[in-house]
């Protein structure tokens, strides 16, 4: 009587949600709408550049404890790269200073105490405000919890914030960003070691994954957009994709991991967040530097994050609304210069590729994180999944990834 667990969605959450059902009695069926699974968490290869690239740029933390536990169980946890302790290196373009910030790796912050640790012109006071923050009871904007001058702002929590709710400071969630500090800087520098996919993200998160579930008689069913589900009596009845047309049993149970958008025109009556903003991603095919570290925070710029792999160069900007319908070939030269300035590298613009994402993630302010739904509906046999739903984290792979766990862990308990 367990019956099966239909999951809509093959991203991380849809695919977190099936590896966790798959040791258990349900039978699984995963549908996909598009050719390939990942949503914006995979690889691709690009034919302008010649080469496997990541749909985006995508910073893991050592204290993720659910996307870990993932990659563990589909045994591809060896696929992140990161160094042995917390550190994050930066530069101003401005001023032309490079340094590193370098928790230490206990509970007690005593990094803030040396000068050689924390950001250049600040104290150790003003590391003292995220006391406030972290036991804020209200969700309020950021501006309003977090002081917002002085070189730890402009230096550190403006992009720190801006890259983990790729929403304006400002106008972001306390709640979401306190928790970020609870669940990674709060708990030492043990848990904010930097990890990137070393080699893709497809080859961390989705590959392992979609070959796990195989071994276990689960595939993907790729091209399979909901269109609708039906309800009859409090439940989801019937599941119609187009051309095939799924009545549920009486056991059956039912995982929506889509997109918000489009879970709000599938449940009727679904809160969900309504605004989002873009963020875009840079690829240049070129080696990079020896010395330029795998990851370096830019300030004072319009690139915020450069991750450097082996064959490329790639950035990350947030908050990218302002910059989504300049040009493509401005919009490479623009960023170039940039990226030419940091790593002192003379050459022109190199082989180059643009991934513009329009509705990348959630507006992350406290009245979008309050329309998030939790993983239970109305319905008795349907779930949600997905890093839009009711986490306590911005829209994240951990978050994502923790949804999908949650999702099953529901169904598992019933």
């Amino acid at each position: 009587m367990s019956g099966t667990v239909h999951i809509i969605g093959a991203g991380v959450a849809g695919l977190a949600a099936a590896v966790r059902l798959a040791r258990g009695p349900h039978k699984l069926a995963v549908y996909e709408a598009a050719p390939q699974a990942g949503g914006r968490c995979r690889s691709y290869y690009d034919s302008s550049l010649g080469m496997m690239i990541d749909n985006g740029n995508h910073l893991l933390l050592s204290g993720n404890r659910h996307a870990l536990s993932f990659l563990s169980a589909i045994g591809s946890e060896g696929q992140l790269r990161g160094p042995p302790e917390a550190e994050f290196a930066f530069a101003d373009l401005v001023s032309g200073d490079w340094w590193q910030l370098r928790p230490n790796p206990s509970p007690v912050p005593w990094w803030i105490f040396s000068s050689q640790r924390r950001v250049p012109g600040t104290n150790a006071r003003d590391y003292l405000g995220l006391f406030r923050l972290v036991t804020s009871r209200r969700d309020l904007p950021l501006e309003i919890v977090l002081r917002r001058r002085g070189p730890a702002y402009e230096r550190l929590w403006q992009p720190f914030f801006l890259a983990a709710l790729n929403t304006p400071p400002a106008l972001a969630s306390s709640h979401l960003a306190a928790a970020i500090i609870r669940e990674t800087l709060a708990k030492g520098g043990r848990a904010c070691r930097p990890l990137i996919a070393a080699h893709g993200l497809s080859a961390a998160f989705v590959d392992p994954a979609l070959a796990f579930l195989s071994e276990r008689g689960v595939d993907v069913r790729f091209g399979h957009r909901l269109r609708a589900i039906a309800f009859d009596a409090g439940r989801a009845s019937n599941l119609d994709f187009g051309a095939e047309k799924i009545r549920l049993a009486p056991a059956d149970q039912v995982i929506l991991a889509v997109a918000p958008f489009n879970a709000r025109e599938i449940v009727p009556g679904l809160r969900a967040p309504e605004n989002y903003h873009a963020i875009i991603n840079a690829h240049y095919k070129i080696a990079p530097p020896g010395n330029l570290p795998p990851i370096l925070g830019i300030i004072n710029a319009t690139i915020e994050w450069l991750f450097a792999f082996p064959d490329r160069l790639s950035v990350t900007i947030s908050f990218a609304d302002r910059l989504i319908d300049v040009p493509r070939e401005e919009l490479a030269a623009k960023i170039w210069e940039e990226v030419a300035e940091a790593t002192k590298i003379d050459m022109p613009l190199p082989p180059w590729q643009i991934v513009k994402e329009r509705r990348a993630t959630f507006a992350a302010t406290p009245a979008e994180n309050a329309r998030r739904p939790k993983t239970r509906t109305d319905f008795d046999n349907l779930l949600l999944a997905g890093d839009w739903t009711a986490t306590g984290l911005p829209a994240t792979i951990e978050g994502a990834i923790r949804s999908g766990h949650r999702a099953a862990d529901e169904i598992a308990a019933n």
